[in-house]
């Protein structure tokens, strides 16, 4: 008796190892940097660049491992020590907490496992990359995807102008955008300029998807579409602060505190961001920003092992802007001097914007082979950007454009001259709504070596803005702007724009060994309308009331095949109809095209790669008179006829190296395109002006280029990441003649996270290291620079 318990006492006082690996759900990817801790005790390592762990001096007991990574879901796992041999452990995608089969149905992509087997060019931003450089700026963040055109404006990519395939990319008006799979611009049908952009630096993830499989998530379904997925509800308590500072003042704070039990759910989260400018305004104002961002999600659901499995998640969001951002650039001339310069005449421009936005999502899953999934939503957006518009009722756009002929009028905006009353700021002052309901049914099922699965949407929609401007006059004494007269709110725009949309989908895949296959069809019906009150009638009394109307039933089909040439390499291709809504005026039609792609894909011995080329074919290419491209601001949209968008899409990541204790990631992505417009006509859209057949459309670049390389140790991640933009033209022509143009574009980025221990992480940035200025556009009104060398550098701390 007494040597057996000498015995067992002599087993539980000896030490015994815990060795294993961490691996993403997939399979295929070693988890580098996973935290893995031992409850209830002291012990806790993380994994090397294989997803290897070792905890050595563990007596043999039963324990709890908590096993976390960056992008994925937190586990818990119970073992008993010793074990008898090493142990796997997979983590899965923290997405959005539902079963996988409809993740893949309701988000763009699936995740990065969803990506991998796509029919068409899919990509995924998990929260790993997000966090590399924890960027605020979208355009920054997007920047190593193959085939998206940016143009900058205001350097932090408060309002991004985002193309996809060489769409137009004013106000990102030409793509469906989207956060959590609801439409996110603030009244998508009615008026698509998108004022109002989800904030970035809240998101977990970021998905773009181009080529037919985006007839899922019109209106826009040409150029492609973004979703912005946003923090996920915790599987237990736990929480994430960043505390990040640099230059001209910048601050930033991202939290966040969330709790999981059995039948409730809940997060709160916040995202608070600010900078004095780093532009140089003339009487040495502040030209800088200040966003708050506030969002709360509940979610209640049934047991786990229920008959009919249900969750209701309600989410509830604020953001708040206030800028002292203008449309006015600068003179080529004054350009060269000091590009940085801000003049006096935009001294008092300032927007402010205010959004709320609520949502009810309800998930059933009512039988093995269906779910059902459906959204209830409501956002509204106000705005009133208050910028300088006309000089001596000139507007700043001509000015700029021709400054030797409006010598005088530039000298007034310079702060030069002193003048009454001949500077026009215009209150552009608008109210938005956007509100909806929408269904996804998830039919799938098995039968023999075939996989079936057919997605049917319905997503009733309407939206309206709400224009109530007005112009304020001001003197220009000594370079001050002084207020000589205000104007009455109503007397310079005054009208409703209003669009009720009924839309609908089926889609249905196929998979059949090597070949998957998928049919699609989206069904659009759209009433535009418009109530113009008229700038003599501010009580809209309908004294001089005018309407139009303009009503558009659309189908859109759309094929995608892939085949698996072998175990790792694919083809796809596919080809589906390119659409966007005309607006209110009837003779605009809408914006058709067909579009082809067809590519092929690797994934062997580390090396992921895919190149594809894309051919859309327009038939009718709208445009759009917005303030923000130059135009006068009526946000009128008009026929542009036949045009042709055409390129090459390629990426490919390596590990250059596979040492023990760490990887070496390169990436190198690059993108051609072309677009030109296919008819000869004239234009009052100043931007394309007079066309003549083979003119290239402008604000597309040829030529594209990202490289980004790091190093990754589970102690810390180093990246670096450059980009290459050639220059695009500024207006319909050629590149060949003297058409205006912005500058070739080189710019290089590097970030630095390090583990300061398992809750805390040291982080340090510089952004555009080589501190190169060039013009990032003409438009709205004269020459303006991107953000110049800057840094930053905080605190990331989880618990």
């Amino acid at each position: 008796m007494f040597v057996g318990c000498l015995l067992c006492s002599l087993s539980l006082l000896s030490q015994h190892s815990l060795a294993g690996k961490i691996i993403s759900a997939q399979g295929e990817d070693e988890l580098i940097g996973a935290t893995i801790i031992v409850a209830g005790t002291n012990w806790a390592t993380v994994s090397d660049s294989h997803g290897d762990f070792f905890i050595d001096d563990l007596g043999a007991n039963s324990y709890t491992l908590i096993i976390s990574s960056v992008g994925f879901i937190t586990k818990e796992l119970q073992i008993t020590v010793p074990l008898k041999d090493h142990i796997s452990i997979t983590l899965k995608e923290k997405i959005i907490d539902l079963p996988d089969v409809v993740i893949e149905s309701v988000t763009l992509t699936g995740g990065l496992s969803g990506v991998k087997k796509s029919l068409g060019s899919a990509h995924y931003i998990g929260q790993k990359e997000i966090q590399k450089f924890s960027y605020t700026d979208i355009n920054r963040t997007l920047r190593n995807i193959p085939g998206i055109n940016i143009q900058e404006e205001d350097g932090y990519g408060l309002r991004p102008n985002i193309g996809l395939r060489a769409t137009g990319s004013e106000r990102s008006s030409k793509i469906t955008v989207m956060e959590d799979g609801i439409l996110a611009a603030p009244a998508p049908y009615a008026a698509p300029a998108a004022y109002y952009f989800p904030s970035v630096g809240r998101m977990e993830a970021i998905e773009v998807l181009k080529g037919s499989s985006q007839i899922k998530y019109g209106p826009f379904t040409t150029g492609g579409a973004i979703n912005l997925i946003s923090s996920p509800i915790p599987t237990r308590f736990s929480g994430h602060a960043d505390f990040i500072f640099g230059n001209d003042n910048y601050k930033m704070l991202h939290a966040n505190l969330g709790n999981a039990h059995k039948n409730v759910s809940y997060i709160v989260e916040t995202l608070q961001y600010s900078a004095d400018g780093f532009k140089e305004l003339d009487n040495r104002g502040n030209t800088g920003f200040n966003k708050e961002d506030y969002l709360a999600k509940i979610r209640l659901n049934t047991n786990p092992d229920a008959r009919i499995y249900q969750s209701l998640t309600f989410k509830i969001g604020q953001a708040f802007e206030s800028s002292n951002e203008t449309y006015l650039g600068l003179s080529d001339q004054d350009f060269e001097l000091t590009p940085l310069r801000r003049y006096a005449g935009s001294q008092v421009d300032n927007i402010t914007t205010s959004h709320n936005q609520y949502s009810i999502a309800h998930f059933a899953e009512l039988a093995s082979f269906l779910d059902v999934y459906t959204s209830i939503y409501r956002n509204d957006f106000s705005r009133n950007w208050y910028k300088l518009d006309k000089v001596n009722g000139t507007s700043i756009s001509n000015i700029l454009e021709s400054p030797i002929l409006f010598t005088d009028d530039l000298a007034i905006i310079r702060g030069q001259t002193n003048l009454t009353n001949p500077l026009s700021v215009k209150a552009n002052n608008r109210s938005y709504y956007s509100e909806g309901i929408q269904s996804n049914f998830i039919v799938h099922f098995r039968k023999g070596q075939l996989k079936h699965k057919m997605d049917i949407g319905l997503r009733f929609h309407q939206d309206q803005i709400d224009r109530f401007q007005w112009v304020d006059n001001y003197n220009m004494s000594n370079g001050i702007m002084q207020l000589a007269s205000s104007g009455q709110p109503g007397t310079e725009s005054n009208r409703v724009s209003k669009a009720q949309a009924f839309a609908s989908f089926v889609q249905y895949k196929l998979q059949s060994g090597r070949l998957t296959s998928t049919i699609g069809i989206r069904y659009e019906d759209i009433i535009n309308k418009r109530i113009d009150y008229g700038r003599e009638d501010p009580g809209r009394s309908g004294t001089d009331l005018k309407e139009r109307a303009n009503d558009i039933q659309i189908i859109i089909p759309g094929l995608a095949l892939s085949y698996k040439l072998s175990s790792f390499s694919d083809v796809f291709g596919g080809i589906h109809k390119g659409f966007a809504p005309p607006g209110s005026k009837e003779e605009t039609k809408p914006e058709e095209s067909w579009n082809y792609e067809l590519g092929w894909r690797l994934n062997k011995a580390g090396i992921r790669g895919q190149i594809l080329g894309f051919y859309n074919n327009y038939s009718n290419l709208l445009g759009s008179d917005l303030a923000a491209s130059g135009g006068s601001g009526s946000q009128d949209l008009f026929n542009g006829g036949a045009a042709v968008a055409q390129g090459i899409e390629a990426m490919i990541t390596y590990d250059l190296n596979s040492a023990k204790h760490f990887k070496i990631p390169l990436s190198v992505n690059y993108t051609y395109s072309k677009a030109y417009f296919n008819s000869n006509f004239d234009s009052d859209f100043e931007a394309w002006g007079n066309v003549t057949k083979g003119d290239l459309v402008p604000y597309v670049p040829q030529h594209q280029v990202s490289i980004s390389f790091g190093i990754e140790h589970k102690k810390y991640l180093f990246d670096i990441s450059s980009k290459y933009i050639s220059r695009m033209l500024t207006e319909a022509g050629s590149l060949n003649d003297m058409t205006p143009s912005t500058d070739k574009a080189f710019t290089i980025d590097f970030a630095l996270n390090y583990k300061v221990s398992k809750e805390l992480n040291a982080f340090i940035n510089m952004n555009n290291v080589l501190n190169n200025i060039y013009i990032v556009s003409r438009r709205p009104a004269g020459v303006r620079p991107n953000q110049p060398q800057s840094f930053r550098l905080g605190l990331k701390a989880n618990f």
